[in-house]
């Protein structure tokens, strides 16, 4: 069988848990079914994806969450949410992006890094190995496209360019998500049109800058929202002028050092967090092996591996540098420079790949061992894969649950029919806020909440939100810091519960001093609490208990609270 095409089944064969777990599939949580999932499921639910109008609300976050604060509309990742329901346009939306993955890797490797037909074999396994990487997928092509999008820039510079190149560069500003990987992308297009320019080669130069004016002009148009508000007026004024990286980086030699050290080492979980072991390996096999000796080998590797220690470093003081001139620049609580990370995974590949290319023929099963043991590496890093064979065995992780397990549908369904039968109105007639889980869990199941994850929202809300969890932000300094100087998670909190927002059913939690403010939260509009933690003493937090609901198909034990009557 081909290469690609074996590349392609072990695709499938990576996909295939997904396939037969259907609903009860687990899927990453922390960041990502804790937030991202049902802000698309919102956009469509509402219909208000392609609506920028500065007057129009997200009706069920926040008492009325203008709908620019949230990602644009312009994307297949907000389409596939509009014609499935959430899980399924997950998984297709996966597939898709991996598929992409693995094909844009292949032709990169194959046309530019692993070229010859001596190569296939190792560029399809690497390929499949690029694509089952540890990613967010939910990000579209943001990680996994950009070998495409460097092939396509590279064809066109070296004016072998076709229709499809153009294609390749148009559709990643509108399948990535610009905030992660746009600004640095421009940054090194600028930079190659420069290098170009200084070296006589003014047609490259043109066609690169051709590039770069297309993905701005799509960057632009795809997220209008943010230029609009950082160019021309704002909308509101976002909680993001309040992030303090005084108090939320490390500080000292120390902490940036070992900052470093991990992006160098594994990279961070959002981009794809995989050991590179295996690419020092390659490096150190490449030396030993290489024709021409250890010197010219070196000089070979030694600009990709400066640029990869180079970006480390950058990712592990920028924060530092930053939280100097914060205040002086407040254009910086727009952009997160880390993010600069997101573009280490390839560059990996790309030192990994030119370490195989230089082993001679001879070496091939080396390099083949060197892609398996890549391969296995990933594999084992992909808490989704690896928690769904899991699934599959029978031994789930416990506090791990699957889809199914987490958003919970018929328990919440028992809530709402009981609120129903209470109170004779719809999720819509009133607002709930939630206590040791994500708002999210109730936002999937059509609840109203006052609290949210959101990456930009108001600062005016926050300061309202701020009173009903002051009691509990007083006790515990890092919950202080952690709302005050950042605020993402406008959530209920609980100094006993700390950070833990998946707060099992069993064993039972119970806090027993909760220092809740029920005016505050009246004053906003809040009616009911959703508590996956006992409340020993709800009248002293001026709650009245409603009922707990439970269901061995769910992770969560729900306590119902009620405002108290003053």
């Amino acid at each position: 069988m081909p290469p690609l095409r074996l590349a392609l089944l072990g695709l499938a064969l990576f996909l295939l848990p997904f396939a037969l777990l259907r609903d009860h599939s687990y899927i990453t949580i922390h960041d990502n079914l804790d937030t991202e999932i049902s802000i698309l499921y919102l956009l469509n639910k509402f219909r208000v994806a392609l609506d920028y109008r500065l007057s129009t609300l997200m009706p069920s976050i926040m008492n009325g969450l203008p709908r620019n604060a949230l990602r644009p509309g312009l994307s297949p990742t907000v389409w596939l949410f509009g014609v499935l329901s959430p899980l399924p346009a997950y998984l297709a939306h996966q597939a898709l992006v991996r598929l992409l993955g693995l094909l844009g890797m292949y032709a990169l490797l194959r046309r530019c890094w692993l070229p010859g037909p001596g190569r296939r074999g190792l560029a399809a396994g690497l390929a499949l190995t690029w694509a089952t990487l540890p990613t967010y997928s939910i990000y579209g092509l943001t990680v996994l496209g950009q070998p495409a999008l460097l092939l396509a820039v590279l064809r066109l510079r070296a004016g072998r360019g076709r229709w499809w190149d153009w294609l390749t560069v148009a559709v990643f500003p509108v399948w990535s998500w610009f905030v992660l990987v746009g600004p640095f992308i421009w940054g090194a297009l600028a930079a190659l049109t420069l290098y170009d320019v200084r070296h006589g080669r003014r047609a490259a130069a043109k066609r690169i800058g051709a590039c770069l004016a297309l993905l701005l002009l799509l960057d632009v148009v795809v997220e209008w929202p943010l230029f609009y508000s950082l160019l021309v007026a704002r909308q509101f004024v976002s909680h993001r002028v309040e992030h303090d990286l005084t108090q939320l980086a490390p500080s000292g030699l120390g902490a940036g050092l070992r900052l470093m050290a991990n992006y160098l080492v594994l990279g961070q979980y959002h981009a794809s967090k995989f050991f590179r072991g295996t690419m020092a390996l390659a490096v150190l096999a490449a030396l030993a092996w290489a024709p021409g000796g250890k010197w010219r080998t070196a000089r070979q590797l030694a600009p990709w591996l400066a640029g990869l220690v180079a970006v480390a470093a950058f990712c592990g003081f920028i924060r530092q540098a930053v939280a100097v001139v914060q205040h002086e620049l407040p254009l910086l609580h727009a952009f997160n420079l880390t993010r600069l990370g997101f573009l280490l995974p390839l560059a990996c590949f790309g030192v990994l790949a030119l370490s195989l290319r230089l082993l001679p023929p001879a070496r091939r099963s080396v390099c083949m061992a060197l892609v398996a043991a890549q391969l296995l590496t990933g594999l084992l890093m992909n808490t989704e894969w690896t928690n769904n064979l899991r699934e599959l065995a029978g031994h789930p992780r416990p506090h791990e649950p699957n889809y199914a397990r987490y958003v919970a549908a018929p328990l919440f369904q028992s809530i709402k029919d009981y609120l129903a039968r209470r109170t004779g109105l719809p999720p819509a007639g009133y607002r709930v806020a939630c206590l040791g889980l994500a708002p999210a869990v109730a936002q999937l199941n059509d609840f109203y909440t006052l609290d949210s994850y959101q990456n930009n929202y108001p600062l005016s809300y926050k300061h309202r939100f701020r009173p009903i969890i002051a009691g509990e932000l007083a006790k515990d300094a890092d919950l202080r810091a952690y709302f005050d100087a950042w605020g993402n998670r406008c959530f209920l909190v609980s100094h006993e519960l700390g950070r833990d927002y998946l707060v099992a059913g069993t064993p039972q939690r119970t806090v027993q001093d909760w220092a809740f403010d029920a005016r505050a939260f009246r004053r906003l509009g809040g009616r009911f609490v959703l508590s996956a933690a006992r409340l020993a003493t709800p009248i002293r937090s001026g709650l009245q208990p409603l009922a707990d609901f439970t269901d061995s198909r769910s992770y969560w034990h729900i306590y119902l609270y009620q405002v108290a009557d003053e």
